[in-house]
């Protein structure tokens, strides 16, 4: 079992003929080790065409008509991108994940918006991806640091992300899934959303938590965990001492009128029995202790 994604994902790359495209594509190519779980690209000037093996199509629908791809990852430039998750949800592909950094917050608005009542699943934009250790790799995360485990890993940082990775890998521990659900304001799955996936999941046995200042999606996420998580849930806030209204790193992470602080976020977690480091670098040693 995992979450969202497994070695039957048939996924399209929108985006696929692009330097970016072309890198992370050969990446998870590689990492699914024969498995043609890359079915096809999406461009529509170069419809047609193939990259190494993959065909292109000029439409997602048209993709997903011919291969049966279930999921679709996003490379496209910030202007294009919104316009790329558009057509993916409106071509009925079950599970998005944009990659893509600083589309417009607008732009956002408008897509989430063209969302509701459609069956799709979004994670990002501005996210590393999603990982299946030893099955799947889609977006921009190392795959050589994940192995097949028991660990759930959701996180809004990317690079946090790899750190509880190595962590875990350190301690003998590997991972069902990991999540990177991206820092940007208006964004797809939230802490909530992934969490409930884990917890649902019989083969994940507990879940580490990385959680920004900025917002309320983790306070959201720990009071439903207090309610009805039947796993150890560990967390970790970056941003301790970012000072209030000052941007820090993702375009979500920003403390506005004293709400959404780390200390806050982490009192929060507290209060709802979720084990909380201040250093990043204990979160596979407190992990560890909490499967005891």
């Amino acid at each position: 079992m995992s979450i969202l994604i497994n070695k039957n994902s048939r996924i399209i790359t929108q985006g696929i003929t692009g330097n970016t495209g072309q890198f992370h594509t050969r990446a998870g190519v590689a990492y699914a080790n024969g498995k043609q779980c890359y079915v096809a690209g999406v461009n529509p000037k170069k419809a047609g065409e193939k990259f190494d093996d993959i065909p292109i199509f000029g439409t997602v629908a048209e993709a997903r008509k011919q291969t049966g791809a279930n999921v679709s990852v996003i490379y496209v430039p910030p202007p294009f991108a919104a316009g790329a998750i558009d057509e993916a949800v409106e071509a009925g592909i079950e599970l998005v994940i944009c990659i893509t950094e600083g589309i417009p917050v607008r732009d956002m608005i408008n897509t989430k918006y063209k969302m509701i009542g459609k069956k799709t699943l979004l994670v990002g934009p501005n996210c590393p991806g999603v990982i299946t250790p030893d099955e799947v790799k889609i977006g921009i995360m190392p795959g050589h640091i994940h192995k097949k485990g028991r660990i759930g890993v959701v996180s809004r940082s990317g690079t946090l992300t790899y750190e509880a990775v190595g962590q875990l890998m350190e301690l003998g521990l590997g991972q069902s899934s990991c999540v990177g659900t991206g820092g940007d304001p208006v964004n797809g799955l939230k802490h909530i959303d992934v969490l409930k996936m884990f917890n649902d999941d019989p083969e994940t046995d507990a879940v580490i938590m990385v959680g920004e200042i900025g917002g309320s999606d983790e306070e959201t996420a720990a009071y439903w965990v207090k309610a009805n998580m039947k796993k150890p849930v560990v967390g970790f806030i970056a941003g301790v001492t970012a000072p209030e209204g000052k941007r820090m790193g993702h375009a979500g992470a920003i403390i506005s009128g004293g709400k959404g602080t780390a200390q806050e976020k982490l009192g929060i977690m507290e209060e709802c029995g979720i084990k909380v480091t201040r250093n990043p670098a204990e979160m596979g040693k407190l992990l560890k202790s909490a499967l005891k």
